[in-house]
Parts: structure tokens; sequence; C-alpha cells
């Protein structure tokens, strides 16, 4: 039997999660740097459709953390 409700994060669950929102930061701003001085209009377009889907991945990742807000210990473990 599948349980719907929700369990806290524990710890090392969060630090990935951070972990992978800050790559995904990272990305996005090299790609970003990549789109804006490249002369060639290939690669100008790549860097934009991998910015749109970094910024997907890391929009989901907020997601998930927003959603296990409630689920978090309000004391620190």
């Amino acid at each position: 039997m599948q349980s719907t409700q929700m369990q806290a994060l524990s710890g090392k669950e969060l630090e990935y999660i951070s972990d992978s929102i800050s790559n995904e930061d990272l990305l996005i701003k090299q790609l970003a740097a990549t789109a804006g001085t490249t002369q060639n209009s290939t690669v100008h377009q790549i860097c934009v459709q991998q910015i749109q889907s970094h910024s997907h991945h890391m929009s989901t990742l907020i997601q998930l953390l927003q959603q296990h807000q409630q689920y978090a210990p309000t004391q620190p473990q």
C-alpha cells in the first residue's frame, strides 16, 4: 500500500536539493554569459534553450522545497 502523505526531508536530502539549486543557478549564469557574448546564432539559440531547461529544473526544486516546508521540523535536529 502506497502512502500519499509526505514526510519531512532529511538534512542530507535538503543539502542535495540546495546544492542542485546552486548548480542550476550557476549553469544559468554561465549560459547567459555565453549567449551574451557568442557571435554564433546556433550557439546562442542552444544557450537560450538550455537556460529555459535549467530554469525549469530550478523552479521544480524550489516548488519541492515549498511543498515540504510544512513538514519540516521547527527545531534544529
